[in-house]
C-alpha cells in the first residue's frame, strides 16, 4: 500500500512539473512578443513578393534557430525557396473549322511564352456543360498534370470570365490547359503568347529528428503571408497586418517548436513549417507537401486563425475535417482532465477542410486537419485593415497552443497514429 501511494505521488509529482514546464514556456507573454512583432507595421502586411515578408521569413528562420531546430534533411538553411511563373496572356488567336474565333474567347493556362496547339498537336479534349460546376470542374482539368482543349458551352459565356480568378502565379509546368467558350469542332488551331515574369518564394522549415522512428513525421505548421498593403481608410490605416490570420498561426508554431525542443522526447520526427503563398492559392503548402513521401507523414496540425474566442467560448478550438479521421478523438483523449475541448467544424458550408494549407497532404490520404477558433459566420476583422494584435486573446491563444502541445503527445510519442483520410470519398 505504501508502494503504490509513492507511486501515485511521483506520477503526480511528474505531471505537475510538466504543466510548471508548459507554463513556463508556452504563456501570455511570450505569446504576446512573438504575436507583436510578426503584426506589427513594420511587416508591412506581409504581402507577396513585399519586403514586409522576406522581414518576417527571417525573424522566423531566426526563432527557429533559436529554438534549436535543424535545418529539413538534404537542406543548410531553414528555407525552402521555389519559383513561381506569372504568364500574362498578350497576344491571343485561333481558328475553329474556318471559322475565327473572338480572342477574350480562348483563355490559356500555361507556362511557355509562345504556344501554337492544333487538332493534331496531341492534345487531349474534354467539355464543360451547362449545369456543371464550373469553375470547380476546371480548376480539376487544370490540376490534372495533362494537356488540354477544354471545350466550354456557350450558355456559360456569362461564367467564362471568372476562369481569370484562377489566373496568376503559379508552378512551371510543362503541360498547357486551353479553355475555348465553343462547342467542339473536329479542326482548330489556336495561338498564344505570353509575357512571362519568374518570382521566388520561400517557405521557412525546421525539424526535431526522432529518437526512434525518425522516418515518420508529424508537422505543425501555419501560413506567415497575408493581404499587404490596401487602399488607406478614413484614420489613414493601410497596412493589413493579419494579426489573427495568420501571425496566431506562426506564433503558435514558433511556440511549439520551443517547447518540444526543450522536452526533447520525441520518437517521431517533427517538422516545423511556415507557408508561404496562401492568401493566394495555397503555393507555398503544395511545394512543401511535394519534398514527402505522404505515406511517411504521420500527422499534420495546421494551425489557422486562433487569436479570438471559438463560438463555445474560452478554451475550446475546432479541427476541419474531423469526421475524415480519428485524429480528434486522440486528441480529445489526450486532453482528458484539462477544461480544453475540441470540437468538429461546426462551419461545414465554408468547405474549409480545403481551404488551408492541409489540403495537400489531405487529399493524399495524410490525416492533416486545420485547428481554428475563427467563427466564419460572423469573424469581423477577417481580411479587413483591423485585424491587429489589439483585437486577440493573447491568455486564451496561448491557452489553445499548451492544448495543441498537450494533445498531440501520443501522436508525437509514436503510441497513436491517426487513421488515414479515405481519399476515395475526396473524388
Amino acid at each position: 500500500m505504501r508502494y503504490v501511494f509513492i507511486m501515485s505521488l511521483l506520477l503526480l509529482s511528474g505531471f505537475l512539473i510538466k504543466a510548471q514546464n508548459i507554463d513556463k514556456i508556452i504563456n501570455k507573454k511570450a505569446v504576446k512578443k512573438i504575436e507583436q512583432k510578426l503584426s506589427s507595421d513594420k511587416m508591412g502586411g506581409r504581402g507577396l513578393y513585399s519586403p514586409g515578408l522576406d522581414k518576417a521569413a527571417e525573424y522566423i528562420a531566426k526563432e527557429f534557430a533559436k529554438a534549436g531546430l535543424e535545418p529539413l534533411e538534404r537542406s543548410s538553411s531553414f528555407f525552402q525557396e521555389f519559383k513561381m511563373i506569372d504568364a500574362k496572356q498578350i497576344n491571343t488567336s485561333g481558328i475553329i473549322g474556318g471559322d475565327t474565333i473572338a480572342a477574350h474567347n480562348i483563355i490559356g493556362f500555361t507556362s511557355k511564352k509562345h504556344i501554337q496547339v492544333d487538332n493534331t498537336s496531341g492534345f487531349e479534349t474534354a467539355s464543360i456543360n451547362t449545369g456543371e460546376k464550373f469553375l470547380y470542374t476546371a480548376y480539376r482539368y487544370l490540376q490534372a498534370g495533362k494537356n488540354y482543349i477544354v471545350w466550354v458551352d456557350s450558355a456559360e459565356a456569362q461564367n467564362f470570365s471568372t476562369l481569370n480568378r484562377l489566373k496568376g502565379p503559379g508552378f512551371p509546368s510543362d503541360n498547357s490547359v486551353i479553355f475555348v467558350l465553343s462547342s467542339p469542332k473536329e479542326k482548330f488551331s489556336f495561338v498564344i503568347d505570353n509575357e512571362i515574369s519568374e518570382k521566388k518564394l520561400k517557405n521557412i522549415a525546421g525539424m526535431i529528428p526522432g529518437k526512434s522512428r525518425s522516418d515518420e513525421f508529424v508537422i505543425f505548421s501555419g501560413h506567415y503571408d497575408h493581404l499587404g498593403i490596401g487602399k488607406a481608410d478614413a484614420n489613414g490605416d493601410s497596412i493589413y497586418n493579419g494579426a489573427n490570420d495568420d501571425a496566431a498561426g506562426i506564433t503558435a508554431v514558433i511556440m511549439l517548436a520551443r517547447y518540444f525542443s526543450k522536452l526533447h522526447s520525441n520518437e517521431r520526427t517533427i517538422i516545423f513549417a511556415a507557408f508561404t503563398a496562401e492568401e493566394s492559392g495555397g503555393f507555398g503548402s503544395q511545394y512543401f507537401s511535394k519534398q514527402f513521401d505522404p505515406a511517411k507523414v504521420i500527422a499534420m496540425f495546421n494551425i489557422e486563425m486562433i487569436g479570438t474566442e471559438s463560438k463555445w467560448g474560452k478554451n475550446s478550438a475546432y479541427i476541419t475535417g474531423y469526421e475524415k479521421t480519428d485524429m480528434g478523438v486522440i486528441l480529445s483523449k489526450n486532453l482528458e482532465g484539462t477544461e480544453f475541448t475540441f470540437h468538429p467544424d461546426p462551419y461545414p458550408d465554408q468547405h474549409l477542410f480545403y481551404r488551408s494549407d492541409n489540403a495537400t497532404l489531405a487529399r493524399l490520404g495524410v490525416p492533416a486537419h486545420t485547428i481554428s477558433t475563427s467563427k466564419m459566420d460572423s469573424e469581423p476583422y477577417y481580411h479587413t485593415l483591423d485585424d491587429e494584435i489589439d483585437t486577440l486573446d493573447m491568455k486564451n491563444m496561448a491557452e489553445i497552443i499548451k492544448a495543441i502541445a498537450l494533445s498531440s503527445k501520443t501522436i508525437i510519442s509514436a503510441e497513436d497514429t491517426p487513421a488515414r483520410v479515405d481519399t476515395e470519398q475526396l473524388r
